[in-house]
């Protein structure tokens, strides 16, 4: 039988909207193992109330005007809003947090994995950037920022902020995540638990081992 023209576009276009469609959802934490046992089943996510239950408050979270303490090794404090805070960001993909920054301090080197940071500069004056990947040879993107500028720190890259001013800073930023998920380099490589063999990493970074037990001692548990 002769197939027509037309049948054979119908089922072209089938193929490409039916393979458009079928897509793996982003994850939206560290890992999501799957089991045959449904007790203390996890999802990917969370379970959705009952929309007839919802209220006011599953949408709302006050203390944002509130400063971090920044009294800490790296003179930072993060404030944040996700999914935790307000349970109705569920699924919606968005989240926020407050950084305040003591002079000099900094929020390391660090990677959202699942998100997008959009980061506005309030007060204060802060030295930013983001490094690519290595297929991009690894460049540096950095600028200074002043009250009211804004950097965009794509999803994945190491990024970070400092204090380069006298005076204490303040910022909001947003994430494209309910839980975009932080990884602070210098925690999870010399601070891993158990740790990493200090020869591997006195390799990876061309240090003695000797120097690298003595971070992992500073970063460690």
């Amino acid at each position: 039988m002769r197939v027509s023209q037309s049948l054979i576009h119908t089922i072209i276009l089938a193929l490409v909207t039916s393979f458009a469609d079928a897509y793996d959802p982003s994850p939206l934490q560290d890992f999501c193992v799957a089991i045959d046992d449904l007790n203390g089943v996890f999802v990917n996510g969370r379970f959705c109330k009952d929309p007839r239950r919802v209220v006011a408050k599953d949408f709302f979270f006050s203390g944002l005007n509130v400063p971090g303490n920044t009294d800490n090794q790296v003179g930072s404090n993060v404030t944040t809003v996700n999914v935790d805070q307000i349970p109705g960001l569920n699924t919606m993909g968005i989240s926020l947090v407050r950084i305040d920054y003591a002079p000099n301090g900094q929020n390391p080197p660090h990677t959202h994995p699942r998100g997008t940071e959009i980061l506005v500069l309030i007060e204060g004056t802060l030295y930013v950037g983001f490094v690519s990947s290595n297929q991009d040879d690894n460049r540096l993107f950095a600028k200074v920022l002043h009250p009211g500028d804004v950097f965009v720190f794509p999803i994945g890259m190491i990024h970070f902020q400092v204090n380069i001013g006298k005076v204490p800073a303040v910022a909001f930023a947003g994430l494209s995540s309910q839980n975009p998920g932080v990884i602070t380099i210098a925690n999870a490589v010399f601070g891993s638990n158990p740790p990493i063999y200090p020869e591997v990493l006195a390799r990876a970074f061309q240090l003695d081992a000797n120097i690298v037990k003595e971070l992992q001692a500073k970063f460690g548990p």
